[in-house]
């Protein structure tokens, strides 16, 4: 059967309206895309091929006194997605595992991936801080979506070395703790942006920066790296030895009230943070609050020549070898006679310490505490000190004098005795501690803020104390474990019996050895402080655990500072590194 012409006509003209209409409807959806949502297709074209990610900038250095690099931050390579718009969960999890197969990926990294891909999140990092070894099989895999992105990651070459005074930076290289900590914003400089444009096979083609990262200042401490390791050497071999639960060393320059050592063990490795033992974090130096015994005798004899109320001729009565205050007996490490004001501390009597401090009254006592900044921060520049206990006058006890006058009934830092033994260094002047020596930034080297010191002591009452008292503890007294081979010292020991919770008591077996002391006399060039805390291996005072390891920390700093041995009246002042000391309780 044929067509006839007309039924071919109609069927042409249909086709023609069909192909018309065809015509007319792309037309129509030409005019639409084109011209009415033009600027929003647009828009969702590019965001589809761009993306603005913020660039962290290098995070400045730390180095010693000397330039030694103690931290700073190295080229590490990260791993992130960018999923594709309407990208089905299936082909998200495919890239994942082809991810997987060439790092290892915990179930915990894995599902936060996957909590952020529900989200809709557009970056999503899948592991940050790489190392090297799997970048070139990354980059052979050639993962759609997965891209690689150069960060810096924090490194410090020395391990445990000065930890606890440099502390620490999580993944996105904020300060955890010490100096990372405090001078966070200093050091981790200025983000900026980048705008990234990729093209239709998500391949980055072009990368425009928005606004150009500023990297971070650079800061020179005061600790002096040989100092340090010396120190820290040192207190570790104590600690062990001694099988005590912890020790803290501090080495500073009085003059200045630069921090040259600070040491706590046990350490911890910041390369590797947290660590296992979150004791470890601890910097006792500063954060450790205790009682400190005897060695707070500095600051009874300091009070007493300051009062103009002390007869140096005056001798003291300590035969009965206890005092008796309230119904509580204080007793001395061991029965003395008759002894003058200087040997009272000397032989560190508590009979004869608490007779002087009944002399001086609590109003008194107190505020010559509080002039040597007892219970205030001292300011060092480093996060978490401690401010120590003080209570006022107001609250105190029958007791509380003469407990505070032999170091109870108060607490203390390691870096608060530091700064009140430098009064005396100083012939009476009291300088602050710090750790930060100058910041190098983009206007060049600068020195840090110094804090203001202050008189605290008249010359002639510190130098008293020096020569007749504190240089004689050391040659005489209950610190000869610290003398050093021609070099006069002078210091104080401390032994404090520990209060029990438990028994609300103070206990007879657990004890803080703690000795103190600045070399040489003369011209004081370092001053230490070293606290051990409850040596369990036979020995427990200050002067048999604490001052020897003094001794071989000074002896070593001085032959480092090529300090030449003094003469005093016409001999070497000797010591002998196997002096018998007697044990002698609170000394």
């Amino acid at each position: 059967m044929t067509n006839s012409p007309e039924r071919v006509e109609k069927r042409a003209i249909i086709t023609a309206c069909g192909v018309a209409l065809w015509f007319v409807l792309v037309a129509a959806r030409l005019v639409q895309l084109q011209v009415f949502k033009h600027r929003e297709l647009k828009s969702e074209a590019i965001e589809q091929n761009r993306y603005i990610r913020d660039v962290w900038p290098t995070r400045g250095t730390i180095t010693d006194r000397h330039g030694k690099l103690l931290a700073r931050s190295l080229p590490f390579p990260s791993l992130f997605l960018a999923p594709e718009a309407n990208e089905s969960r299936e082909s998200l999890s495919r890239k994942i595992k082809q991810v997987q197969q060439i790092i290892p990926l915990s179930a915990k990294e894995i599902q936060r991936v996957k909590n952020r891909v529900e989200n809709g999140d557009r970056f999503i990092w899948i592991k940050r801080k790489i190392p090297w070894e799997y970048l070139e099989k990354l980059k052979q895999a050639e993962i759609p979506g997965v891209f690689l992105q150069t960060e810096t990651k924090r490194f410090y070459p020395y391990g445990s070395y000065l930890a606890h005074v440099l502390g620490a930076v999580d993944i996105d290289d904020q300060g955890l703790g010490g100096i990372e900590y405090k001078y966070n914003q200093l050091l981790q400089g200025k983000k900026g942006r980048v705008l990234v444009r990729r093209d239709a096979l998500r391949r980055k083609y072009d990368l425009e920066v928005l606004e150009p990262a500023i990297p971070g200042n650079d800061l020179v401490l005061t600790i002096d790296s040989t100092i340090q390791y010396i120190a820290e050497r040192e207190l570790e071999r104590a600690v062990d030895e001694n099988q005590a639960s912890w020790g803290t060393v501090i080495v500073s320059h009085p003059p200045t009230g630069e921090i040259l050592a600070m040491a706590s063990y046990p350490d911890y490795d910041p390369n590797y943070y947290p660590p296992a033992d979150p004791s470890a974090q601890i910097n006792r130096a500063i954060q450790e609050n205790f009682e400190p015994g005897s060695a707070f005798k500095i600051i009874t004899a300091a009070a007493a020549l300051e009062s103009g109320k002390v007869n140096l001729r005056r001798i003291y009565d300590c035969s009965a070898g206890y005092v008796s205050i309230g119904g509580l007996a204080i007793r001395d490490h061991k029965r003395f006679n008759l002894l003058t004001f200087p040997e009272v501390f000397i032989h560190s009597s508590n009979v004869g310490t608490i007779q002087v401090a009944m002399e001086l009254g609590e109003y008194y006592f107190f505020e010559m505490i509080r002039k040597f900044r007892f219970g205030e921060k001292t300011g060092i520049d480093l996060p978490g000190e401690e401010a120590g206990i003080l209570r006022p006058p107001s609250s105190w006890t029958v007791h509380t004098l003469p407990h505070i006058s032999v170091g109870y009934e108060i607490s203390v830092t390691a870096v608060q005795l530091l700064q009140a033994l430098n009064v005396l260094a100083n012939r009476g002047d009291l300088v602050p501690p710090r750790v930060v020596r100058a910041i190098n930034g983009p206007d060049g080297n600068k020195p840090a803020s110094t804090p203001p010191s202050c008189r605290v002591l008249a010359a002639e009452t510190a130098a008293y104390m020096i020569d007749a008292i504190f240089s004689k503890v050391v040659e005489e007294g209950t610190g000869t474990a610290a003398r050093v081979l021609g070099f006069p010292a002078a210091g104080k020991t401390g032994t404090a019996q520990k209060f029990d919770p438990v028994t609300k008591s103070y206990s007879s077996s657990r004890h803080r050895a703690v000795f103190l002391g600045f070399i040489p006399v003369d011209n004081p060039r370092i001053s230490i402080i070293v606290v051990i805390d409850e040596p369990k291996a036979g020995k427990y005072y200050g002067g048999d655990v604490a001052a020897p390891v003094f001794r071989e920390i000074a002896s070593r700093v001085l032959l480092y500072l090529r300090e030449l041995p003094r003469v005093r009246a016409g001999k070497w002042v000797v010591a002998s590194h196997q002096a018998q000391i007697t044990r002698e309780d609170n000394r």
